[in-house]
């Protein structure tokens, strides 16, 4: 009876044993696949984190208490248009004698020197001496091209830079490619309506300076390319 059931539970995990060890190789991943997802699951958890911690670096640069200290004299100033706050920044440090001249970047062709003047306390005497208008310039890069000329034609070696706190580390990364030799010192405006060190509090402050990150990283990309593959700069 022993040798029967023996026997018997042979043949039963003869017949189960392959069918079985079949379906299960048919139902898992091979060893490689499962490799490859934990593996860019790792990367993916690399890069989250790197993103993070990026981030909060951006954000904890902004803050005025680690700002670089404007010198007392630059050879100029130049403003990126974008707010009014922006130029009665920049006109305040040409009347205090900070800088020989001023040129207010990304003018709207049909904005005149009078109308700018008007709306800054009316220092068109400044506009009369001392400041130049670009109205090229459509965007960042079109900014850092014309200040970079503004710079060669007045052989300027050093300049103070006036714009927006968030859009400061941007504009300067665009600025010290076209003008590696040229000593450039941040001046940033801070907008009562945007609580920089508080940014977290609000959804439209955090997703402006998201957005200003995420412009800020292409920037970086873009001039470590041009590094490694150098493109013919016409400026």
């Amino acid at each position: 009876m022993n040798t029967r059931d023996s026997a018997a539970n042979i043949r039963k995990s003869g017949e189960q044993g392959p069918a079985a060890i079949g379906s299960e190789k048919r139902s898992g991943w091979p060893w490689f696949v499962g490799g490859a997802v934990r593996f860019f699951l790792l990367i993916c958890c690399v890069c989250a984190i790197s993103f993070i911690g990026g981030f909060l670096w951006f954000v904890e640069v902004l803050q005025p208490a680690v700002q670089t200290v404007v010198p007392k004299h630059a050879d100029g100033i130049v403003v990126l248009t974008g707010g009014r706050d922006r130029i009665s920044q920049s006109l305040d440090l040409l009347e205090t004698g900070s800088a020989k001249r001023l040129l207010i970047s990304g003018v709207h062709p049909s904005t005149s020197a009078k109308q700018i003047a008007r709306m800054n306390s009316k220092r068109m005497w400044l506009f009369d001496c001392c400041v130049d208008l670009d109205r090229k310039a459509q965007n960042t890069i079109g900014n850092a091209e014309e200040t970079a000329s503004w710079v060669r034609e007045n052989q300027f070696n050093s300049l103070l830079v006036v714009t927006s706190a968030y859009h400061m580390p941007r504009a300067l990364a665009e600025l010290q490619v076209r003008l590696p030799n040229a000593s450039l010192y941040p001046s940033p405006v801070y907008h009562r309506e945007l609580d920089l060190e508080r940014w977290y509090e609000s959804s439209s402050i955090t997703k402006l300076l998201l957005r200003e990150y995420v412009k800020y990283i292409l920037v970086r990309l873009r001039v470590e390319l041009d590094v490694v593959f150098p493109v013919n700069r016409l400026s």
